[in-house]
């Protein structure tokens, strides 16, 4: 730690141990003592630590070819675009590198898709407040969170904050320079909010009325998180674009942008690029990740074992009345909505080998890997009652 302190900027403050190696659902520190990951990399290792499937394709492209940039093709990215538009609806990719990378394409597309068909006076678009969109100033700017952006000012202008699952607000800040609605599925970061259910259909509809488009940030929601690959298909509907990031590829740095093909002609050559976007072995792990996905029928057991959670900790609620005030989710995407800061119960609950994770203050958020069993379910609400129980006088 007092290297870490000295050596890297003040950003994070990381839990005082140093994993070694993850298997499954676990993660081991250096003295060996296991530790039960439902935070999962933060929504990011869906299939599991170091799924062998997903280890095997890494190594075996690795082997074989690391990185030509994207001036070149390669077999591996084009069998992940296959798949994904067969997946989620037909369009065209973008592969980048993260969940911010992957909005600020959004946001870019949605203006050059206007500007591009003589409306470069659409411009805006329309986020909602308590969202999370990513770190870099355009997509802070897209973010509902005063704290987000404190501190960056000047913030790139063009976005309009509205309430989350308010579909009259939604309506109301639609102008004639408004280029784009975008929202996630269900606010993961803003404290595991879920709309009501046609939320997302009751949008599309919105801006199919107005001429706008639809942006859906699955960042956190996709790849089976909510039960579905991604959450907007409960809803039968397709966005004009969709981000991707966290699980995409199984542990490594994946992003991607998904838009419909009117949408995704807008962009020429050299309008937008990255460097190491899609390169061999990332996308040959996200092929991975689809196929463990299929093969172990990940999506089914994403509802199976977020009711389990669900229920073991209404179950808690119960138990503890005087702190606990509410619980939402979907699938593995759960919150636990405390009367007090939940900062020291995740501290807690990391000493007594849950690694758990705490958003707007208040709310624990569970996001294991969706191959978690009954068993590491039931053992990690258990270690919480027993985290809360000290913290309650016992």
């Amino acid at each position: 730690m007092e290297k870490f302190q000295r050596l890297f900027m003040p950003t994070y403050a990381p839990f005082e141990k140093i994993f070694v190696r993850g298997e499954g659902c676990c993660l081991f520190d250096e003295d060996d003592r296991r530790y039960l990951d439902f935070c999962a990399g933060i929504a990011t290792i869906n299939v599991g630590h170091c799924h062998p499937e997903v280890v095997r394709a890494i190594q075996k492209q690795a082997g074989k070819l690391m990185h030509i940039s994207n001036f070149y093709l390669h077999r591996p990215e084009l069998d992940l675009a296959d798949k994904l538009t067969k997946e989620a609806f037909p369009g065209r990719l973008f592969l980048c590198q993260s969940g911010a990378e992957a909005n600020e394409t959004a946001i870019k597309l949605a203006r050059k898709y206007f500007s591009g068909t003589g409306r470069a006076g659409r411009y805006k678009i329309i986020t909602a407040l308590g969202s999370f969109h990513g770190r870099t100033l355009g997509t802070i700017a897209a973010t509902g969170q005063d704290s987000y952006r404190s501190g960056f000012e000047p913030i790139p202008e063009g976005f309009v904050h509205i309430p989350y699952n308010d579909l009259e607000a939604a309506a109301e800040a639609v102008d004639d320079e408004t280029a784009a609605v975008m929202v996630e599925p269900i606010q993961g970061e803003g404290g595991v909010i879920v709309p009501d259910d046609g939320y997302l259909s009751r949008l599309r509809e919105l801006c199919n009325n107005r001429g706008i488009l639809l942006i859906l940030d699955e960042v956190q929601t996709g790849f089976g998180r909510t039960g579905s690959l991604f959450a907007f298909q409960t809803e039968g509907i397709e966005p004009d674009i969709l981000t991707m990031a966290k699980a995409f590829g199984g542990g490594l740095p994946l992003g991607g942008a998904l838009a419909g093909e009117e949408v995704a002609k807008a962009f020429s050559p050299g309008d937008h690029a990255t460097t190491f976007g899609g390169n061999p072995v990332t996308t040959a792990a996200a092929n991975a990740v689809l196929r463990v996905i299929k093969i172990e029928d990940l999506l089914k057991r994403s509802v199976e074992m977020g009711a389990r959670l669900m229920a073991r900790l209404a179950d808690l609620a119960v138990s503890f009345p005087s702190l606990i005030v509410g619980l939402r989710g979907r699938g593995l995407l759960v919150g636990l909505e405390l009367n007090r800061s939940g900062r020291e119960v995740v501290s807690l609950c990391q000493s007594n080998g849950l690694l758990i994770t705490c958003v707007q203050g208040k709310v624990l958020r569970f996001t294991p890997p969706l191959t978690v069993t009954e068993e590491e379910i039931d053992t990690a609400v258990d270690i919480l009652a027993v985290t809360l129980q000290e913290l309650s006088g016992g």
